[in-house]
């Protein structure tokens, strides 16, 4: 069955839209296109399709095979996270931020958590171990997640031996991030303040036999996918954008990088102690898809770096505070989970419960009204594995936000999907995505 009607979102660039056909059953034959002058016709990829990061619509106007104009449909994952964080405590509202980009959710953590510090004037505060735990958890988000790049971009090529290495290797990071805060993804680990507890036992030991492993497994890519002349040949020169470019759109991360910019805002403007971390700005000469590739790539090098700098401080911190020493924002009690590894610890409920009133009436309030931040507004931005992600979060002085507004790098960076896939053929549309590495979750918030 076919059904011609008239989209206005689905116009090409002439001045006027023309039919469209739906098209529900049957072949393709049975489609009248005798309305349809000249040789280009407008298509729908998406939002359902398969290499198109999750629910993106692209609108493409091709002529055969060339891609004469590309657009971005958006609003499909829209989980209306920001204007419900409103509706609870300044605590509860990382559970909500953590859920926008899901395959780097410290990343939104972290910039929330450092947006409310800054209303509440305790960035100086925040234990140095806390600080510690912090950049070794967004480093190793930004492993896992350049992972998910690599091995989903090479599934969408057909070099499925990247995909299943990817996955493989994800799933170490994945199991410390679940011995660490108890969750795989969607962690809420990161707090106003600090960290929701300490390391648990025996989890230096794991963190020292993982970075061990993927030191053994990284240059795997490498050796696939470097000299690779089939990976070459599908990435090099196509996803084309340079610096101005980049510039003019306001894209950060790898895709800004791969143009020989060194801008990363862990050295030009660093927080949490980045700037005392030894590390190199990796950066590519060829603003294609293949130079974010060797981008990311050399990211996940620079990041065991920054991880194993961050174990030999944890290990001479072992003990210290992981929450600013403040009774008006931290726990009455050190938190930590009991010893079946779910639950607060006996001894957590052993002092609110048994051992001071005060403790539990103010244990009572955190929970249930949480803590005031004086009025103001603040803006804090970290680097995420897909550029800048910033938060700009208003206080009205009471126990939740008035307002929380985030600039997604996925959001922002998919602004280039027009120039990167003009005049190139449709089979790279899919490649230019791949490498921009968009996650709609984080541009539907």
């Amino acid at each position: 069955m076919t059904d011609t009607t008239h989209d206005a979102y689905a116009g090409t660039s002439e001045t006027t839209a023309g039919p469209v056909f739906t098209v529900t059953g049957q072949d393709w034959d049975t489609v009248d296109a005798s309305a349809v002058d000249g040789d280009r016709i407008v298509v729908n990829m998406g939002p359902q399709h398969p290499s198109t990061h999750g629910v993106l619509r692209l609108i493409l106007e091709i002529d055969g095979e060339t891609v004469k104009d590309a657009r971005p449909g958006i609003g499909y994952l829209h989980t209306g996270i920001e204007k419900n964080m409103e509706y609870r405590t300044w605590t509860q509202g990382v559970t909500f931020c953590t859920r926008m980009d899901y395959v780097a959710p410290f990343s939104n953590e972290a910039a929330y958590v450092a947006a409310v510090e800054r209303l509440l004037g305790v960035e100086g505060d925040v234990p140095e171990r806390a600080r510690t735990i912090r950049v070794l958890m967004l480093e190793l988000n930004r492993i896992s997640s350049h992972l998910v790049c690599i091995a989903t971009g090479g599934m969408e090529l057909g070099a499925l031996t990247v995909m299943t290495c990817g996955f493989r290797d994800r799933e170490l990071i994945l199991d410390l991030f679940e011995a660490i805060s108890g969750l795989r993804m969607n962690h809420a680990y990161l707090r106003p303040g600090g960290v929701a507890q300490d390391l648990p036992d025996g989890v230096v030991e794991q963190l020292r036999d993982t970075v061990a492993l993927l030191r053994k497994r990284l240059p795997e890519y490498a050796a696939l996918c470097n000299a690779n002349p089939i990976f070459k040949g599908r990435l090099k020169g196509v996803g084309h954008l340079e610096l101005d470019g980049c510039l003019a759109l306001g894209l950060t991360g790898p895709v800004l990088r791969a143009t020989g910019y060194d801008w990363d805002l862990r050295r030009t403007q660093p927080y949490w102690g980045y700037d005392t971390y030894d590390f190199d700005v990796v950066t590519w000469d060829e603003p294609d898809a293949y130079g974010r590739f060797r981008v990311r790539l050399e990211e996940m090098w620079q990041s065991l770096r920054i991880v194993e700098q961050a174990i030999d401080r944890l290990e001479d911190t072992a003990g210290a505070p992981v929450m600013v020493d403040d009774p008006k924002i931290a726990w009455p009690a050190r938190l930590s989970v009991g010893s079946d590894g779910q639950g607060n610890s006996a001894e957590h409920i052993r002092h609110i419960m048994g051992e001071s009133m005060e403790a539990l009436i103010h244990h009572f309030k955190l929970v249930t009204e949480g803590f005031r931040v004086p009025p103001g507004q603040a803006y804090a931005a970290i680097e995420a594995p897909r550029g800048e992600i910033g938060c700009h979060a208003v206080s009205d002085g009471g126990t939740r936000p008035y307002r929380v507004h985030f600039r997604d790098p996925s959001f922002v960076n998919l602004q280039g999907t027009s120039i990167m896939s003009e005049g190139g053929m449709l089979s790279d549309v899919i490649v230019a995505i791949a490498s921009i590495d968009p996650v709609m979750g984080g541009v539907d918030r």
